[in-house]
């Protein structure tokens, strides 16, 4: 490379990783412990498997994965729930394809499409709501399923329907806030985490600076980065060094794509149709104002009210220990079903089911540590 010439995208990383081993056998040196990061994001955590992320990080590092796959973070109280109203007469149940395979107590939606449930996969919300209008004579609930990033186009599809007066389109909303979850976790005195890798996709509706709560109240360091390897380590990095100086900032290192302040159009339409409510997530429980409720005045798109449904309790597959691999207290390798009765042919938690579920993701890219780790 000759003087002017912009680095390789190899050299790029090697120059990043270079500088965070420097950040960090400093920090070793001064008598400081394991750093850990924790990515909220699934699409970041697939991208740091995909890439090689993890194996680039030195030693004194840790990119942690947090409850950033939708599918993942869903209670199974809400899978239950759809899995009732997939079952019922003149029902037809709409939803995104990850959904499909999670198991609730009363085995999953793809079991009971192949017993005769009319189940269907659908790309987009506005899918659902056309289903709903060729086919007037049939029920037909979308599974809200996600965070602020598909929120904007659940309370598009309400609205379609209204304007339509489609009185047979109804969703189950299931959608999650990720601020209350990221509090949550900084205040168990049983997880560490150093610092924050901040969603893309969320940031970009909600805004750079609603996380400023994070920074400012718990003192924890929060960067926004985008999802490729060079954004991702460029973001470790510039966790690392606040870290190190004592420092707690909030870093945006994808301004092309995120925001200040939250996405306009986006949030009218979440203002619109939801409100805040308390919500069930697997693991963390259920968290005042982390979810989105339908509000009152559209109350007759609420499926769990138009089939006078009551959400039950959680019980998640045995030994199945999806609820501490999303909140950072295991890895997938310390799971006993993991690899052996759970792989993504045959999966027992949403983390293997979901393509952002950091077991799956394990499975992918990292199993070759199972068998290293067997010794055998």
């Amino acid at each position: 490379m000759t003087a002017g010439d912009a680095p390789t995208p190899r050299e790029a990383m090697a120059r990043l990783t270079a500088a965070l081993t420097d950040v960090v056998s400093a920090h070793r040196a001064a008598g400081g412990g394991l750093l850990r990061f924790m990515e909220v994001c699934g699409t970041h955590t697939v991208s740091a498997f995909r890439s090689g992320v993890h194996s680039l990080m030195p030693e004194g590092v840790k990119l942690i994965s947090g409850p950033g796959c939708p599918v993942c973070v869903t209670a199974q109280r809400y899978i239950d729930a759809l899995i009732d109203l997939g079952r019922r007469e003149g029902v037809t149940l709409t939803t995104y394809g990850d959904m499909l395979r999670v198991t609730g107590a009363g085995g999953s939606l793809e079991l009971a499409r192949s017993e005769g449930a009319d189940v269907r996969v659908v790309t987009s919300s506005m899918e659902a709501v056309e289903i709903a209008a060729a086919e007037p004579d049939r029920e037909v609930v979308f599974a809200a399923v996600g965070f602020e990033t598909t929120a904007p186009a659940t309370a598009a599809a309400v609205l379609a329907a209204q304007t339509r007066g489609l009185g047979n389109f109804t969703v189950l909303a299931a959608h999650k806030l990720v601020l209350p979850a990221m509090q949550t976790l900084l205040a168990d005195p049983n997880l560490a985490v150093d610092g924050f890798l901040c969603p893309g996709h969320v940031s970009v509706i909600i805004g750079a600076e609603a996380y400023r709560p994070v920074v400012d109240s718990h003192g924890s360091p929060c960067v926004i980065a985008g999802f490729e390897a060079l954004q991702m380590m460029e973001g470790i990095l510039h966790l690392a060094r606040q870290v190190v100086a004592g420092e707690a900032r909030l870093e945006n290192l994808y301004p092309t794509v995120v925001g200040s302040q939250p996405q306009p159009h986006a949030m009218a339409l979440i203002e619109r149709v939801f409100q805040p409510g308390d919500s069930a997530w697997r693991a963390l429980g259920v968290m005042p104002e982390s979810g989105l409720d339908l509000r009152p005045e559209l109350a007759p798109f609420d499926a769990l009210a138009r089939f006078d449904i009551v959400l039950g309790e959680d019980d998640d597959p045995p030994g199945c220990r999806c609820g501490e691999v999303i909140t950072g207290q295991c890895e997938p390798l310390d799971c006993g079903l993991f690899g052996t009765a759970c792989t993504p042919v045959t999966p027992i938690g949403p983390c293997m089911v979901s393509s952002e579920g950091t077991c799956q993701a394990w499975f992918k890219y990292r199993r070759h540590e199972m068998r290293k780790g067997a010794g055998a």
